[in-house]
């Protein structure tokens, strides 16, 4: 049984977004790292005032290699906890055969699944802001309170904006559309157990996307599961409530980890590359 978990933030949030799962699960005598997207690390109102001049290079590849490097670091194949985007990298990483279980909350667009309704709407103020896939983008307060974390009361609205957000690479939004790195083989026979978890008031990443990934991951021979919460929105991992979402995760994934292999697929335990 494998004691450690990696937790995988998606656009707009970095590492900071986890803190309350990381401690919840470091209670609990597992070790949790989650690592930041490249260029994504610092305090996020330091990083809404100066990004990094490299953060509009990175791209779903980088990432996704990136978070691979981070895996083949640990001792042993982690426990993989995604959201939004980072839903997406950790069925990306899970298809390259890493990870002993994987859970991907409110997965962003995923390629070859059909976007939803309030996805397409979402990523409208990226897609059509000129140059946006060469540029850094940032979120508005407006955009915040109304789509992102919609569930949380308006006074509430600036205070986790401040605390929360950081800007991300338009590239990232671009990579999902024109991009084959994203690409997943659905029907991997090798793939770690997946739980795919949705908000029934998510406007990001409709929860009907969610229910037509599972679709396509439930070809696998593993074990795949959905859950839907009906009353969440896409900041269900820090909105109030996000207790819930982070034991029903955690408790899920320990009961359907896969044997731990003696070694990560082309790099041996204790041999990090």
């Amino acid at each position: 049984m494998t004691k450690t978990i990696m937790l995988i933030h998606g656009a707009w949030l970095n590492a900071r977004s986890w803190d309350g799962f990381k401690a919840r699960y470091e209670a609990q005598g597992y070790t949790v790292v989650a690592p930041n997207w490249p260029y994504d690390d610092g305090e996020p109102a330091a990083l809404r005032a100066n990004p990094h001049p490299m953060l509009k290079t990175v791209g779903v590849q980088g990432i996704v290699d990136h978070f691979e490097a981070e895996i083949r670091k640990l001792p042993e194949p982690p426990i993989l906890i995604g959201h939004s985007a980072g839903g997406v990298w950790t069925q990306i990483l899970l298809d390259r055969g890493l990870g002993a279980a994987g859970v991907a909350i409110d997965p962003a667009p995923t390629t070859g699944v059909g976007l939803g309704a309030h996805a397409i709407v979402s990523a409208l103020p990226v897609l059509c802001a000129w140059g946006s896939w060469k540029r850094t983008m940032h979120m508005s307060r407006a955009f915040f309170g109304k789509r992102f974390a919609n569930t949380l009361p308006k006074d509430k609205v600036d205070d986790y904006y401040d605390r929360y957000i950081v800007p991300t690479a338009g590239k990232v939004y671009w990579d999902g559309i024109l991009s084959s790195v994203g690409k997943i083989r659905w029907d991997n026979p090798d793939r770690a157990p997946l739980l795919l978890t949705g908000g029934g008031l998510d406007l990001i990443a409709d929860a009907s996307m969610t229910r037509a990934i599972f679709d396509k991951q439930k070809r696998a021979r593993s074990v795949t599961a959905l859950k839907i919460f009906d009353d969440r929105s896409h900041f269900t991992c820090i909105d109030v409530g996000w207790e819930q979402v982070a034991d029903f995760a955690l408790d899920w994934a320990v009961r359907h980890v896969r044997s731990v292999p003696t070694s990560l697929p082309g790099n041996p335990i204790g041999n990090a590359a």
